[in-house]
């Protein structure tokens, strides 16, 4: 059987409604209380990254800028596998579609219903914001790269959750002021107490927060492109 505490690579996505006006809100649902991993948590849109999803088709490739900031040694596939993860999961978590119109007949089957809506997923919306590895452990672990999308880029209804699956529950619009009110999982607190450091500025970011635990230590660095920071 897999060892499902081993380390696997994940993509989380931000969805940021009116991030320049006086109350702005992210998206946010809530895990189930039998769930292995944060049951009962409020947190993103997410989930673990498919084999397939590196080789989907995406309407346009992803910026060098964010491609050297995803880049691992070991894959060179990994970037668009995340990205392709990200709008997945957004899809069937949320029923919220990151997409350009467009035909595409022969989808793979976890992507069939996203293709019946008449899309393909379009990756210009998301930039990454933040890095996180789940602490030695857990009964799940993930290295997971959290990217952020203004909601105004969803190509569907934002109040419209009838097509997500029953993965999360309570999905909503959470006004960032009143985002403590939840239960959330601590690195979600982290991330978003950096968004809202940002805010309303959204500029690209050149080095990407990381927060690294191991068996040794936990680290927050930052990723430019090249190398983590200090």
């Amino acid at each position: 059987m897999p060892d499902k505490s081993a380390l696997r690579d994940a993509a989380t996505i931000i969805l940021i409604r009116d991030p320049r006006g006086d109350a702005p809100s992210v998206l946010m649902g809530q895990r189930g209380a039998k769930a292995a991993f944060m049951p009962s948590k409020f947190v993103f849109p997410g989930g673990a990254v498919d084999p397939g999803d590196a080789d989907i088709p995406l309407t346009s490739e992803i910026s060098a800028r964010i491609a050297a900031q995803l880049a691992d040694q070991s894959s060179a596939t990994l970037g668009p596998a995340l990205i392709s993860a990200a709008i997945r999961e957004l899809w069937e978590e949320t029923g919220l579609i990151l997409g350009r119109p467009g035909r595409w007949d022969d989808a793979p089957a976890d992507w069939t219903s996203f293709a019946a809506t008449g899309h393909q997923p379009d990756p210009t919306a998301l930039e990454f914001v933040f890095r996180a590895i789940t602490p030695v452990g857990r009964p799940r672990r993930f290295d997971a790269r959290f990217f952020l999308a203004d909601a105004r880029q969803v190509a569907s209804d934002l109040d419209d959750f009838s097509r997500a699956s029953d993965e999360l529950s309570n999905l909503q619009w959470v006004p960032l002021a009143n985002a403590r009110s939840f239960d959330l999982p601590f690195i979600t607190q982290v991330v978003l107490a950096e968004l809202t450091a940002r805010l309303p500025d959204l500029t690209p970011l050149e080095a990407v927060p990381f927060f690294r635990n191991s068996d040794e230590e936990s680290l927050f660095l930052r990723l430019n492109g090249a190398s983590p920071l200090g």
